[in-house]
């Protein structure tokens, strides 16, 4: 089925998802939709990021979606539920990976780079307790990083200055091992790598979301059989913000339309 598949996030972040599901699956058509007029959800009431979540799943179905791929661990916390009530077609979401790195870890000590709202959702809370009993998981908030990626600002004095303050008190505790549980933050992993120390490995859920969308298309017989359309991109802030930022993030120039919700 030749439809496109409706990927969103709170803001650009997404898009290191959108990458992973390119790779996997360069056949199927592709629709993102970046929220960033609220980016981030990391600081929104649950309610809002629930409206918010509604409006583009239904804007991305009325475009024909056949799969809803939900690239940001907030809003799949807050929203994925009513959403997969309301929705008959597949949909996808984040969560951090707390099972992977609780398996990676070598001395039992785990850091988790995310958003307030992550951190403090229902969610999370069961990961940890479904996979992490084993291990000491520690929780660090990171507010501005997913301000610095919204601008393209993956390196430099103040973002790393972010990452130091934010790594430090895990890597003080003997972390070995970095779940990056936002969305934004993939595309500041080479500015950790240069800052961790190399025996810390750093693990996000980019590849095994676009694993579970190739799983989902197959079994509902929805995979794409035909070259794929270029990509549609929207923006609910500044298009012209986005545009800016897509060479940097995705190596690409498109064109992004205004999201008008």
């Amino acid at each position: 089925m030749n439809a496109p598949v409706g990927v969103f996030d709170s803001g650009v972040g997404g898009l290191s998802v959108l990458r992973e599901i390119r790779q996997l699956l360069p056949a199927e058509s592709l629709l993102y939709v970046a929220d960033s007029g609220y980016v981030p959800y990391g600081d929104k009431p649950p309610e809002q990021i629930r409206e918010r979540s509604r409006a583009i799943a239904r804007f991305l179905i009325e475009r024909g979606a056949k799969a809803l791929v939900l690239a940001c661990n907030t809003a799949t916390a807050a929203a994925i539920n009513d959403l997969r009530g309301e929705f008959d077609l597949p949909i996808i979401g984040m969560e951090p990976a707390v099972k992977p790195a609780a398996l990676a870890t070598r001395n039992g000590v785990v850091g988790v780079l995310a958003t307030t709202g992550t951190l403090q959702s229902a969610k999370f809370a069961a990961l940890l307790d479904r996979f992490a009993r084993s291990v000491k998981v520690i929780t660090q908030p990171c507010p501005g990083l997913v301000e610095c990626v919204e601008r393209g600002e993956l390196s430099g004095p103040a973002v790393e200055a972010l990452l130091q303050r934010y790594t430090a008190p895990l890597l003080a505790a003997g972390c070995d091992t970095l779940i990056l549980g936002c969305t934004h933050y993939p595309f500041l992993r080479p500015a950790l790598q240069r800052l961790l120390p190399p025996q810390v490995q750093i693990v996000d859920t980019g590849a095994a979301v676009a694993r579970q969308l190739q799983v989902k298309l197959t079994e509902n017989q929805l995979l794409s059989r035909q070259p794929p359309a270029a990509t549609a991109f929207w923006s609910s802030g500044d298009p012209q913000q986005m545009y800016a930022v897509l060479p940097v993030l995705l190596g690409e120039n498109a064109q992004v339309e205004n999201l008008g919700i």
